[in-house]
């Protein structure tokens, strides 16, 4: 199982980037995706997640309402659209995946996720 995140970069505050997250060596339709961030010093933290067989997504209070997550099974990618974006959505950005659905209350803890990515660095500068 391989995730691959990209999509990263340095925008201005108020921009915008859109993620992406390809699976490789598994039917992602059966895999709830989620997407963390990691600020310097600080823990990693959950942004958001789509579960698979009910398609719920879940965010973080600060991502509602500026981050859309959204699934492509066929294309085995996950996309995470941020718009809005301000100093403190700086960080690495990484993928994980887990069985079936995200799991509540929301954020789910990092360690429940069984696979990651290797990060896409966010860089938002004010």
């Amino acid at each position: 199982v391989q995730l691959q995140a990209s999509g990263g970069g340095l925008v201005q505050a108020g921009g915008s980037l859109r993620l992406s997250c390809e699976a490789s060596g598994l039917i992602l339709d059966y895999y709830a995706i989620g997407w963390f961030r990691q600020a310097p010093g600080k823990e990693r933290e959950g942004v958001s997640c789509i579960s698979s067989s009910d398609g719920m997504s879940y965010y973080r209070d600060s991502a509602k309402g500026r981050f859309t997550i959204s699934r492509d099974d066929a294309k085995r990618t996950v996309y995470l659209q941020m718009n809005s974006l301000n100093a403190e959505d700086t960080g690495v950005y990484y993928c994980a995946i887990r069985d079936l659905f995200c799991g509540t209350p929301y954020p789910t803890p990092p360690a429940d996720f069984d696979y990651w990515g290797q990060g896409t660095q966010v860089t938002v500068s004010s």
